[in-house]
């Protein structure tokens, strides 16, 4: 039975195997046992699941997911941590441990084991890695089912952001092209050890079949979505020119922007996703005529 989600259980077990928080990993662990409740009822696992949880931290969070999903993969960076998984997940016959740091680590071996079974991801994220976690996963070649991570709260509130506001950028238009998000719960900094100095938000990202937009060359769309967005105070023309990835001049560029009814002024954070793909299908089409 789960036993870990309060902070005297996980004091415990920490004293005994002398664990110190290793600041280069961004570990705090989750200590609110309701919080840990509503974070597997938004992931709706089921026990037909199969389940990968990145950095599982002492297994606070994994004996919930292994209660209810089919199999539940573990992946921990942390060698310290893997004799205390060991123990903490000794009950449960439907887990694996992995000592790998994710980014590195492939998972289609995994993947076809359990019968190409759409994965669904479960995590507490470390803030300083989320970006390039979300991103390695979205980008990917693995069937997923849906992401559920908690993560700081401005980092979920710009998943959800849309055209003409600051948090608006690159990672808003990545995760809105690969999924739909939604934030199901703001959890306070008390509810770790060690506190963080801000809150966190658990979202959920539910993986589309198909993206919502049509692109003929997504490379490409994403080429200009980080151009757009690398030099946020210049022009888009200006951006796209300055980095280098299309091969067409500058006025030519002005002149899909004009097509598209926006001056030559605009900035590409005013661009909602549905456009940004439109201008790379103007690329691409002008590019071919060439």
């Amino acid at each position: 039975m789960a036993s870990l989600g309060n902070r005297a259980h996980t004091n415990a077990i920490l004293e005994k195997y002398g664990f110190r928080f290793q600041k280069k990993f961004g570990q705090n662990f989750l200590i609110d046992e309701m919080i840990l409740e509503d974070i597997i009822d938004a992931a709706n696992i089921t026990s037909d699941d199969v389940v990968v949880e990145i950095g599982p931290g002492i297994g606070t969070m994994t004996q919930y997911l292994c209660e209810r999903a089919g199999s539940v993969l573990a992946v921990e960076i942390d060698t310290n941590l893997i004799p205390i998984l060991s123990e903490t997940l000794a009950e449960y016959d439907n887990v694996e441990i992995l000592n790998e740091d994710i980014l590195k680590v492939d998972l289609s071996d995994y993947v076809h084991a359990h019968g190409d079974k759409p994965l669904k991801v479960v995590a507490n994220l470390p803030y300083y890695i989320t970006t390039p976690i979300i991103m390695g996963l979205l980008e990917s070649d693995l069937p997923l089912a849906s992401i559920t991570v908690m993560v700081q709260k401005e980092v979920a509130d710009r998943m959800q952001e849309g055209p003409g506001t600051k948090d608006y950028g690159a990672l808003s238009l990545a995760v809105q092209y690969y999924s739909k998000p939604e934030i199901v719960a703001i959890v306070p900094k008390t509810s770790f050890i060690p506190q963080p100095k801000v809150d966190s938000a658990v979202i959920r990202l539910d993986i589309y079949d198909k993206p919502p937009v049509d692109c003929e060359n997504p490379k490409l769309l994403f080429q200009i979505i980080r151009a757009a967005f690398n030099q946020r105070r210049k022009t888009l023309m200006n951006g796209l020119n300055n980095a280098g990835i299309l091969s067409m001049n500058k006025e030519a560029l002005a002149s899909i922007i004009t097509e598209m009814g926006f001056p030559e002024s605009v900035r590409g954070e005013q661009l909602s996703l549905e456009e940004f793909a439109m201008l790379a299908n103007a690329v691409t089409k002008r590019s071919q005529k060439q």
